[in-house]
């Protein structure tokens, strides 16, 4: 099977075309970026209002914990008896799977804003709307990303079910091959996906350590790298006694 595996992707025609690894990649970061795109617009403004408010939070995790417990294949065929074929019932299917992760992210930020920061800002005045922009959602942004990065891995995983519907992707490669019992190519297809989901995981890493805002890089840092000397208890001396006048 290995021998197999490795003239599978020795042959130079998986290699070029439409059919080809390069095209059908992109054709799945293509799916995964659409579906998370749109999961952050819906969640990111949802989540933020929810935990600016303090409302709603129960239903947060509801809703959350539901949509994850929703199987996308099932989803995905409900959706294509109700709309038909096409990019859009897949889409929907990757959709509902985005929104949790992004949504609880979201809420769990903004709603664990630092107390005195926000008091201090409705105190010089600021409002609502400015309290949540400038002052929860920078403080929010390594539990937001957190979400979105999460998300975005369980897209690529899952994108593989368009080929179920006739789209193309990296499940082109195991839905053709289980057709035609050709292993190989789903081991190919499956490993591809699994180091794209790597790759993908190491980017957004990359990425969140530099759009992090200052001091909570810092923070995670020190957090990451063990105790510093700024967070090392400091132990004070008595001071020695007087000496007697001679």
């Amino acid at each position: 099977m290995l021998g197999r595996l490795v003239d599978w992707f020795s042959d130079p025609a998986q290699w070029s075309g439409s059919s080809g690894i390069p095209a059908r990649v992109l054709e799945h970061l293509g799916y995964t970026l659409l579906a998370v795109v749109i999961a952050a617009v819906i969640a990111l403004p949802v989540g933020a209002i929810i935990g600016h408010t303090r409302r709603g939070g129960l239903a947060v995790v509801g809703v959350a914990n539901g949509l994850r417990a929703l199987p996308e294949l099932g989803v995905l065929v409900l959706f294509v008896l109700l709309l038909g074929l096409g990019l859009l019932p897949p889409t929907l299917a990757l959709v509902l799977l985005a929104i949790p992760p992004i949504l609880a992210g979201t809420y769990s930020g903004v709603a664990g804003a630092d107390p005195g920061a926000v008091d201090a800002a409705r105190g010089i005045g600021m409002r609502e709307r400015q309290i949540l922009l400038q002052v929860e959602l920078p403080s929010a942004v390594p539990l937001i990303l957190g979400g979105v990065r999460f998300a975005t891995l369980q897209v690529i995983a899952t994108a593989t079910i368009a080929a179920y519907v006739g789209l193309g992707g990296l499940g082109r490669y195991i839905i053709d091959g289980f057709a035609v019992r050709d292993f190989p190519q789903m081991l190919g297809g499956a490993l591809i996906v699994a180091v794209l989901s790597v790759v993908v995981e190491l980017v957004l890493q990359l990425l969140g350590r530099f759009v992090t805002p200052g001091p909570e890089r810092l923070r995670l840092g020190r957090r990451a790298d063990g105790p510093t000397a700024d967070a090392l208890p400091t132990v004070s001396t008595p001071p020695s006694p007087e000496r007697s006048d001679r």
